[in-house]
């Protein structure tokens, strides 16, 4: 009880001195908590993170963007998907349907992507991207208005990726089977092979000596055993 007593004048004398402590709520620490993750979500809205300004969060891509990366890595392993070159434009173009012999040709599109990119450079950005596809949107739907034609323009490129065609597909012939079947070879030829048909190399095209021995100039190490230890089946004793 007498310990009690003295926190309590102890409390007392520390209210007399800062007479605001009292007024002042402690706050749970799920309310802290809260705080922090509120803070974070707003750092990371606006491209910044609690490790500095300007560090790099990750941002929902749209499917015009998906579709820009698509064309823009397309036949180049070195390519980051940030620009696209004016090879794979014109195939973008054309592949999504934005090209369509009449109110929009292969010329046109060769003409916006002159006009929309830099002097300087040989390929066009996202944002330049966008600028072209609403100059050619205005050509293609020539009765809507501006933006109703780049989203009409937008719908036919988004989700879409480049079309593979033209590849070369192996064609089973009987002729290329026979020839190329490693268990109907004859002669020497047989001898280049194995039982499971893979080539034994420089062992399967020349004789190759094995010349290990005890001494100089041994060759056929083996031979003379088998010659001494041949069966006796069939031979008069």
């Amino acid at each position: 009880m007498a310990n009690q007593k003295d926190n309590i004048e102890e409390f007392k004398v520390q209210t007399a001195k800062h007479p605001n402590m009292s007024s002042v709520a402690l706050r749970p620490h799920s309310d802290h908590s809260r705080d922090r993750t509120s803070k974070r979500l707003s750092t990371e809205s606006n491209g910044t993170s609690d490790g500095g300004m300007g560090s790099s969060t990750p941002v929902e891509i749209t499917a015009l963007e998906e579709s820009f990366r698509r064309f823009a890595i397309h036949g180049d392993t070195r390519a980051t998907g940030k620009e696209m070159h004016g090879k794979n434009w014109s195939k973008l173009c054309k592949d999504c349907g934005v090209i369509d012999g009449k109110n929009v040709t292969l010329t046109d599109v060769d003409i916006v992507f002159t006009k929309v990119k830099k002097k300087s450079c040989r390929t066009i950005t996202f944002d330049e991207f966008k600028v072209a596809l609403g100059e050619l949107a205005r050509k293609k739907y020539k009765e809507k208005s501006g933006e109703d034609a780049e989203a009409e323009v937008f719908k036919l490129i988004e989700g879409k990726g480049p079309i593979i065609a033209g590849v070369t597909r192996a064609v089973a012939s009987p002729t290329v089977s026979r020839l190329t079947d490693t268990t109907k070879f004859t002669g020497s030829h047989k001898e280049r092979f194995d039982e499971t048909g893979r080539g034994k190399g420089k062992a399967g095209r020349v004789d190759i000596v094995d010349t290990s021995g005890y001494v100089s100039g041994y060759k056929h190490r083996g031979t003379y055993e088998k010659k001494v230890n041949k069966p006796t089946e069939g031979r008069p004793l």
